[in-house]
């Protein structure tokens, strides 16, 4: 094999520049649009008429399991404010209709998953591993993206929490 020339080195270094440039745009993008899920993550639930409705149960979940008949039976008696809740918000299997989880993208899966990290460890015996397992069955979802939910609530689970201010103060008052 013959070594490459000078001009073809040069040429192998600005394409690869480029493809990186387009990759660091294109994050750029998926970088804002979870930025700004972040920012109104939820937002529907301070308004009505989700506000008075979660307000009630939502104290009552914390003591329920996941999925339990009680835990189904409390959304049941708010299902006007839950239906409003995830006809409302893209990161809801429920919003996308019969698709379902296949009308997702990325970002909302993101979300997905951050929303049931944060809500396992708003139950007692929350368990954010149980509920994708659960969620499989309710959403039909494969074992290849079962597999991929798990390995996220991994790295969220073991990330620095020094790094995570807001899941510091979570800690710092405890369990809810």
């Amino acid at each position: 094999m013959s070594k490459p020339t000078p001009e073809e080195i040069a040429e192998h270094r600005r394409a690869i520049l480029k493809h990186r440039y387009l990759v660091m745009d294109f994050l750029g993008i998926v970088i804002n649009e979870l930025s700004v899920r972040g920012d109104t993550h939820d937002e529907s639930k301070l308004h009505e008429p989700e506000l008075e409705a979660f307000a009630l149960v939502t104290p009552k979940l914390a003591t329920t399991t996941y999925g339990s008949e009680e835990y189904k039976a409390n959304l049941r008696s708010i299902k006007p404010a839950v239906d409003h809740h995830q006809q409302t918000n893209r990161h809801h299997p429920e919003f996308h209709g019969d698709l379902g989880m296949r009308g997702m993208n990325l970002v909302d899966l993101v979300e997905m998953i951050c929303d049931w990290k944060a809500a396992s460890m708003r139950h007692n015996d929350g368990d954010c591993r149980k509920s994708i397992e659960l969620n499989q069955k309710r959403f039909g979802y494969s074992d290849d993206l079962k597999a991929i939910l798990l390995n996220t609530v991994d790295l969220l689970t073991d990330a620095d929490s020094a790094t995570c201010s807001s899941i510091s103060r979570y800690r710092g008052r405890g369990r809810r």
